[in-house]
């Protein structure tokens, strides 16, 4: 019996082990790339009834820190979707800038006009903090609609070089 009970602590101790380094993992630039690439597919195929899949936040388009998003960029810049921030959606986030004064919503809304989409680096909070951080953000059209689907990340050491690589 004190066999069993060993074992069962340690089977407790090894699951809570493996579910919070997995809770801890970050995406990646190409898992970003992936993902939205993944979800304008997905739309291209069911259309608009897709929306509500996106909004979830348990859901499969949350992942690692991060979640994909589905825009319009006419007739301005607005969210479709948001897992996070619902409040968000159907807002004009035309005049919305960074800390550097960049107007990053048209930024991604003009990285769409390439067949492969773009990224687009900017400077935001990570949540909970008040310091903005390095964002990049990777968004492509979903053809044949008015819409197009993006997925961010924060990170300081990769470039843009090497972010246009993942994305051809």
């Amino acid at each position: 019996m004190k066999k069993l009970s060993t074992v069962l602590v340690c089977a407790i101790i090894l699951l809570f082990t493996c579910l919070s380094v997995h809770a801890g993992e970050k995406a990646t630039a190409q898992e970003v790339v992936q993902k939205v690439r993944e979800a304008v597919e997905y739309i291209s195929k069911v259309g608009e009834a897709g929306f509500p899949e996106f909004n979830d936040p348990n859901g499969k388009w949350v992942w690692g820190g991060t979640y994909v998003f589905i825009m319009k960029c006419e007739p301005f810049p607005s969210l479709v979707t948001h897992a996070i921030k619902p409040k968000l959606i159907g807002k004009d986030l035309s005049k919305l800038k960074d800390k550097a004064g960049n107007y990053f919503f048209i930024q991604l809304c003009e990285s769409t006009t390439k067949p492969e989409g773009g990224w687009v680096e900017y400077l935001w909070p990570k949540p909970g903090e008040k310091k903005a951080s390095r964002k990049i953000s990777y968004c492509c059209q979903i053809p044949g609609t008015c819409y197009q689907a993006g997925s961010g990340i924060y990170d300081e050491s990769i470039s843009m070089e090497e972010l246009n690589r993942i994305t051809k």
